[in-house]
């Protein structure tokens, strides 16, 4: 059994679908983000950057104690080599499916996510700032949309780098951004969205109770300082 503590936002839907795709038996623990549940005691054992997704393994390949993973690219590599799935195990496939998922976790997301952040949530609207990661977010599609005018999936065979990349790309329109002008990307997002265990994926979290994005929810999530998390 492998706890979840997720939360339902893109990188918590990250390990939903690898787990629905391979049908590990897995419990979600809700970690609500906007109530401050990710600064919790118990959590900082688990997650010392104090962000979900996180993941306990109660059975790990070593036969071990209960082993935690936190950071969704780690968990995804660590379930998929557990497992032997997602992931080919020789150098230059694997290789090539981690460089997609590094290229997710250090440009797809954080860029989609201060588009997000400037776009939607800034208490003051700066242009500059929106301009900046809308059009960065669309230089981002054209990668994506050059590498699928290649391969039914982005590192040629359906990997953990889809699973990652796929939940960023569903809030296209909150995004600024047009399917239309990535007729390629366009393609891999419904071939995505057709898979039966991304559409689990996905239900799992409705049942989550979700109330927004309040005033008190934003300063609980963009207000946070190393000292305010000490304390």
């Amino acid at each position: 059994m492998i706890d979840l503590f997720y939360w339902p936002t893109p990188n918590g839907h990250k390990i939903t679908i690898f787990l629905e795709e391979t049908g590990l038996a897995y419990s979600i623990k809700p970690i609500n983000i906007g109530k401050g549940d990710q600064f919790q005691p118990d959590f900082l054992k688990i997650a010392p950057n104090n962000r979900m997704p996180a993941i306990t393994d109660h059975s790990p390949a070593d036969g071990g104690p209960p082993l935690s993973i936190f950071e969704s690219g780690a968990i995804l590599t660590y379930l998929a080599e557990k497992v032997g799935q997602f992931l080919p195990s020789d150098s230059r496939g694997k290789s090539n499916v981690m460089q997609w998922l590094f290229w997710q976790m250090g440009g797809l997301g954080p860029m989609a996510g201060q588009n997000h952040h400037f776009a939607q949530y800034a208490s003051e609207k700066i242009p500059y700032a929106i301009d900046r990661y809308v059009k960065e977010t669309n230089r981002l599609y054209g990668v994506l949309d050059r590498q699928l005018a290649k391969h039914e999936f982005i590192a040629g065979s359906y990997s953990i780098a889809d699973m990652a990349s796929y939940p960023w790309i569903v809030p296209y329109e909150r995004q600024g951004q047009n399917l239309d002008d990535f007729p390629h990307l366009k393609r891999w997002f419904h071939a995505m969205q057709s898979r039966p265990a991304v559409q689990r994926a996905y239900a799992a979290g409705e049942g989550i109770r979700n109330e927004g994005m309040t005033d008190e929810a934003k300063k609980v999530l963009f207000g946070q300082t190393a000292q305010s998390v000490k304390a």
